[in-house]
C-alpha cells in the first residue's frame, strides 16, 4: 500500500485493495492453504491502514470535523474490533471452521467500516480541508504506513502520542518476523 495522492485517495484505495484481498480469499477452496498466505497479506495492509489513520487520519477528523472526537472514537473502536477478530484468526488454519467464521466477521465489519468513512467521514473531511492539507495529510499517511506494524497487537495503544512512539519500533519487529517466516511474500 502507498498509492499517492490526497489522503482520501491513498485510503480509498487501500479499501480497494482490501476488497481485492477479500476476493481472492473467496475465490479458493475453504482447505486451500493459499489462503492462509492471503489472509496474511489481509492482515498486513488492515493493520498498517489501521496505524496510519490512527495516528493521522482521526487527529486531524477531531480537530476540524464537527463531532470529529465522536467520529473518532467509533473509527478507532471499530478498528479494534477487526484488530481483535484478526489476532484470533492468525491462530487458526484454511479448513478450520473457525477461519471461515471469523473471516467473514472480518469482512462484514472492514464493509461496514469502509462504507462509514467513505461516505460519511471522508465527504466532511473533504469540506473542512484545503487540497494543500489533505494532499500532505496523504503523504504522513504513507509514511506511517512503511514503518506500521504489520501484525494485530489488540492492546497496543490507538492513540497519540503513545501510538506514535511504540508503532515504529513493534513495526519494525514485526518486519523482521515477517521476513524470518516468509510471510507476506505471498510463497
Amino acid at each position: 500500500m502507498g498509492h499517492g495522492g490526497n489522503v482520501i485517495n491513498e485510503l480509498t484505495q487501500d479499501h480497494r485493495e482490501v476488497d481485492s484481498l477479500f476476493a481472492q480469499i473467496q475465490a479458493h477452496t475453504a482447505a486451500d492453504q493459499h489462503r492462509r498466505d492471503l489472509v496474511d497479506q489481509l492482515t498486513i495492509e488492515l493493520v498498517r491502514h489501521a496505524i496510519a489513520e490512527e495516528q493521522h487520519l482521526y487527529p486531524t477528523v477531531r480537530r476540524y470535523v464537527d463531532d470529529g472526537d465522536d467520529m473518532a472514537d467509533k473509527e478507532i473502536a471499530d478498528h479494534a474490533e477487526v484488530e481483535r477478530l484478526l489476532k484470533e484468526l492468525e491462530g487458526c488454519e484454511p479448513g478450520d471452521e473457525r477461519f471461515d467464521m471469523l473471516l467473514a466477521r472480518v469482512r462484514s465489519a472492514v464493509a461496514e467500516h469502509v462504507k462509514d468513512e467513505e461516505e460519511r467521514l471522508f465527504p466532511l473531511l473533504e469540506e473542512v480541508c484545503s487540497a494543500q492539507a489533505l494532499d500532505e495529510l496523504g503523504q504522513r499517511v504513507r509514511s506511517a504506513k512503511e514503518k506500521a506494524p504489520t501484525r494485530p497487537h489488540p492492546s497496543a495503544p490507538d492513540t497519540p502520542p503513545a501510538d506514535k512512539i511504540l508503532a515504529p519500533g513493534v513495526g519494525m519487529v514485526d518486519r523482521v518476523r515477517d521476513m524470518l517466516a516468509g510471510r507476506g511474500t505471498g510463497r
